[in-house]
Formats: structure tokens, sequence, C-alpha cells
């Protein structure tokens, strides 16, 4: 009965499962790599089976396993004839099997393309892989001239021909030629990158494609099991190869980082294997994978100890599906492959510049789009550079590095504050609502006149926030503006101090010297910290300037200037201040004074190396 059952889907999917199911398999082959999602077509009222399988491998979930899936399949099809599963509409005009592919004009974003598309363009279920009886083991060298032309001499690395390289070569001339034209496009952008490092390091340049059937030559590329980058490195491997990966940068999406990394890899793998086929199936399943399996099935090559069950099948088609991409890569017409739409070569600028520099004032300096500079600078996840590097090399387009360093002195932000209405609705409570906002719990119950966290429904909540902006200011506007600017106060923070106390004494908004000081929240002073306050010269008082903010006026806050030097306090006349700008670092103001980035420290009673800019440093010169 339940073979008979099986049989009536006239699909190579039931096919699958009944043969698996009937040899005692009683769930997922994790060998074959492949996952069945089965989903109803139903066209001129005729049942059919769309098969989506997908690569299993250390970057993805495991599958749902098959049993459960032929379970479900015949639940419903016992329970309604007319429906299984969910339904699925397949337009006459495409393929079933192609269902599932990406294509140019796809309304995903790029993040979501580069998540999908290594996963949907692997085909495991190929019977040269699947079906050990057809594994050819003995393998054809490339060592001299051949009927299809190929000569070993046109490559540096090992290539040889035989069933499963043949069956990759068909696959991407056939149903995946889409996206393998797609792979090509982008391949030239990185070409001088990554032949560079192979070069210097003397590997072989071919290489290169190895990043093709890892990411295709994507850097935001993502796994589902967290394999990001070009190179697909997860974050233990990464940080092994001295990739920093924090929630404020991963090196994994640096194309010349990872790059650098997926080469040193490369280079342990092969001192350690001495065979180009079993360092690239190593960088697949693990050096230890490889290893174990040559000493128990005592092999010496990739295809011996493929034909045996040690390998998952996502790594046995492994060099096979690299060997046929470097095939065409190579020689694209050949194959089928005509006007392609290569990409230009990654050129780009770089310039210095400190902690926390938002990308929207690297745009500005250097005259382009924000989305380039984002392009650029993948590795970066919040929009601004890192906070505990003092230096840091940021790429903006090739040719803007003049422009950018001169309009670097006449870079001024400033901070916009108000205050933004929410309306209190069923399901809001006081954590999701400062998530959703990014503020301090503490402080939104402040704001509010709240003294506890229940939230009656209808109710508006003012929700204070600072809005960082850039402008260039005219040359030779940084020598007026100090003169108009609002007086600078500098307070020293002492034990007992709170924001709003400090916030008292001056007439100041405490949200002001939040913004104004870069500080996280209204918590987060310390005693001996030095903060830097703003009060109004034009004779207004300082309570008008809290009582416009509290009426939702917004007001332009100064956060920084173009260095100046003001004049010392009577009691440090030894002393001049400097006021921290966007882009400098202790060692950038030494060098400028002439003087050690220790003794800005000690004169500072500073504990590291990380300055923000609005802070004020005393600076001795005498």
């Amino acid at each position: 009965m339940l073979n008979s059952a099986l049989t009536s889907f006239p699909t190579r999917a039931c096919r699958i499962l009944s043969e698996r199911f009937l040899s005692g398999k009683k769930g997922p082959d994790t060998r074959s790599g492949v996952n069945l999602f089965v989903a109803p077509e139903n066209q001129n009222n005729k049942r059919s089976l769309i098969v989506h399988h997908q690569m299993i491998s250390r970057r993805t979930t495991p599958p749902t396993p098959l049993f459960f899936v032929l379970a479900v399949c015949l639940f419903f099809s016992g329970c309604n004839p007319l429906t299984q599963l969910t339904h699925m509409e397949t337009p006459e005009s495409v393929p079933a099997d192609e269902m599932y592919q990406l294509t140019e004009d796809s309304t995903q974003n790029d993040q979501d393309l580069a998540e999908t598309e290594p996963l949907l363009c692997s085909d495991n279920n190929l019977p040269e892989l699947k079906i050990a009886e057809l594994w050819q083991v003995d393998q054809e060298p490339v060592s001299s001239s051949l009927e299809n032309g190929i000569f070993q001499h046109e490559y540096d690395f090992p290539v040889v021909l035989n069933k499963q390289v043949a069956a990759y070569l068909n696959l991407f001339q056939g149903r995946q030629k889409k996206q393998f034209t797609r792979w090509l496009a982008r391949s030239e952008k990185y070409r001088e990158i990554i032949t560079e490092e192979l070069e210097k390091a003397g590997l072989p340049k071919d290489l290169f494609y190895l990043a093709m059937i890892e990411s295709g030559y994507s850097e935001i590329a993502r796994s589902h099991s967290g394999a990001v980058g070009l190179w697909q490195f997860m974050k233990g491997t990464g940080r092994d190869y001295n990739l920093r990966i924090n929630n404020d940068i991963d090196e994994r999406r640096d194309p010349v980082k990872s790059t650098r990394a997926a080469v040193g890899f490369l280079s342990d793998l092969y001192q350690e294997f001495g065979d180009w086929h079993l360092a690239v199936a190593a960088y697949n399943a693990g050096m230890g994978k490889v290893r174990s399996g040559l000493k128990r099935y005592k092999v010496d090559n990739f295809w011996d100890l493929a034909a045996k069950k040690h390998l998952r099948l996502e790594t046995k088609g492994y060099v096979p599906k690299m060997i046929a991409a470097l095939l065409i890569a190579k020689n694209p017409e050949k194959y089928g492959f005509h006007n392609i739409a290569y990409q230009k070569p990654l050129r780009y600028d770089t310039i210095t510049v400190g902690p926390r520099m938002s990308l929207k004032a690297i745009a500005l300096v250097s005259g382009a789009p924000l989305k380039e500079i984002k392009a650029l600078n993948h590795e970066l996840r919040r929009q601004r550079t890192p906070a505990n590097m003092a230096k840091y090399q940021i790429r903006i387009p090739y040719g803007k590095e003049a422009l950018a360093k001169s309009n670097m002195s006449r870079l001024h932000s400033y901070v916009t504050t108000g205050y933004k209405t929410h309306t209190i609705r069923k399901g809001d409570t006081l954590g999701k609502i400062c998530r959703r906002y990014a503020i301090n719990k503490t402080t939104l119950l402040k704001v509010n006149n709240l003294r506890s966290a229940k939230l009656p429904i209808g109710r508006n909540l003012r929700i204070p926030y600072n809005i960082v902006s850039y402008q260039l200011l005219p040359p030779d506007a940084s020598e007026t503006m100090l003169a108009h600017r609002d007086r600078l106060v500098l307070h020293r923070v002492k034990k007992g101090d709170t924001v709003l106390g400090i916030s008292h004494k001056y007439g100041v908004p405490p949200e002001m010297i939040v913004a104004w000081n870069g500080l996280k929240n209204s918590h987060s002073i310390r005693a001996g910290q030095q903060l830097a306050l703003y009060i109004e010269k034009d004779g207004s008082s300082a309570q008008n300037i809290g009582t416009r903010i509290a009426k939702n006026e917004q007001k332009h806050l100064p956060v920084l200037y173009a260095h100046k030097k003001m004049r010392p306090a009577e009691n440090n006349r030894d002393f001049q201040y400097y006021n921290v700008r966007p882009g400098d670092s202790l060692w950038s103001i030494s060098q400028k004074f002439g003087i050690q980035t220790k003794d800005i420290k000690r004169w500072n009673s500073l504990k590291s190396n990380l300055i923000r800019p609005g802070i004020t440093l005393k600076i001795k010169t005498g």
C-alpha cells in the first residue's frame, strides 16, 4: 500500500523518497546533502511536485527529516485529493526547476540576494555525485593535447576530466547558466585584488575561482550558518586568521583583508596535505575531516576519498565544481558564454581617520554619494569607524583622496535635538519602546514624568532624539567661528555629580550634555571626566534654551569645531586647549603640536587612546 501510494506521484522527488524510505533510512542522509522541499503544483487538475534541493554544509541549517516530509505528504493526500501541503502556483512560462533561481530583476535587496544565491545555485542531486556506482575514481589528467582542446599548462591548479567535472560543466551551461553569468560579470571586480595576494604567497592564481563557488564574488554573502563574505569565513576561523569581528566591524566583508586570511588558510591546508585537491576539499569540510578520512580508508587523493562514504555530498562536489568553474571562466566563449558585462576592477583611495567617524562625514568631505562610501566599506556595521581604533584606513572613490584631505579641516558637525511623539498602543511595553527608539528606560521615564513602567493605552510619550549632521564650512570660516558661537565651559566631573545636577547648575538641558559629549546615556559619566558645555552669549538665559527645546523647537547645537587653540585658564598658564574634531586621534594631535601621546594622556588623565569628537584636551607646548 505504501509503495503504491508513493508511485502515484509522477516525479523524481517521490522516487527518491520511496527508494530511501524502503531502504530503511528514517532520517536525512547527512552525506547526500539533499534537503527536499515538496510542494504541489495544481495545474490542469494534475498533481505534481516541485523539488527544492539545497546545499547542506557547515554554512547551512540541518534539513527537515524526510520521514516527516513523507508523512505530511501522505496525510494531506489522504485527507483531500485536491490539496497537498500549501498550494504553490507555478507560472506556465517558468520551468519548475527554475522557480527558486534569482534573476537580475529580482525585487530582493542586495542583502537578501547575497544570503540566498550561494544556496540556490548549488545542485547536489547530480547522479554523478549521489550514486556511488557512477562515481569516477580514475582521473583523466589534462597533461597534453586532448580532443576538447584543454591543456594543463594553461592552468596552475591541477585540472582533471571525469564524470563529476563534466556534470558541473553541463549544469553551468544549462540550468544554472544565468547564475554563472552573473558570477562571471562580478569576477573582474576582484580579480586584481585576489590574484595579487595569491601571487605574493606563491599560491596558484587559479585559486581565484574558489571565491566564485564560495560566494559568487559577493562581499556581503551570508550563509544560513553564519559564514560571511567573499571567502565565507565562519567567525572562529576568521578570528584564527586575524579578522576582527565585533559589533562595530566584520572584516570578513572586507575584500582585501578576507582575501589575505583565505590565502593564509589555504597555505596552511596545502602545507598539511601537499595536494591542492585535498586542500580545497579541506577548505570546505575542515582539515580534521579530510585528515581522518585519509587515515581511515588508507587513500592518498581526493577522488579515492570522495568515492567513500566519509565526505558529505557538498564536499564531494566541491572540487569538481571548482574545476568546472575555472574551465568555463578562463574560456567562456568556448562554453557558450558571450557578451559578458564584466564589472570594472575595484579601485579606491584611502584616507586615515579617527574613531567613530561617520560615513556621512566621509561622503561629505570626499564629495561622493553615501551609497558609494557604504559599498566600499561593507565591513563597517554601524556606518562609522570603530570606537576602539585610534586610526582607521577608510576607502573612498578613486581620485577623491586630495579633495577629502583638504576638506577635512572644514568639516563641522552639529546636533539637531528635539522630541518625537509616540502614542502607546496595545502590546507596547517600556522595553519595546526603548529598543525601537534606542533610548534608556530611566531617561524615558524621567522625560515623561512616569514613576512606573505601566503604560496606559492612548497616552502620548515624548521621545528625545539627537541627530548628528555635517556641513563644510567656507574656507577660513573656522577662524571666525569661535567668535560667534556659544561660550564653551569645561566641567570636571566630581564624585557624586550627575548629568541632571550639572544641567541644573549651568541651565542647559541634560540631553544636550549627553549629545555634546558623545555619552551613551545620562548615567555614563565618571569622576575626573571633563565635560564640554556650550552656554549662549547673546544675553538670553540658559534656562531659555531648555524651554525652547522642551517646546519641540529644534536647535542646532555645536558638537565640535575646526581646531582652535583656546586661552588657558588663569591657573593653567602653561596649557592651551584643543577641541577634538572628527578624524582626530591622539597620534595626529601629538604630531600637530610636536609632543608625545603619552604626555597628552597624562595631562588629561586618559586611561586609553580613545578620544571622542567634542571633548577638549589640555596641551602643554611650553
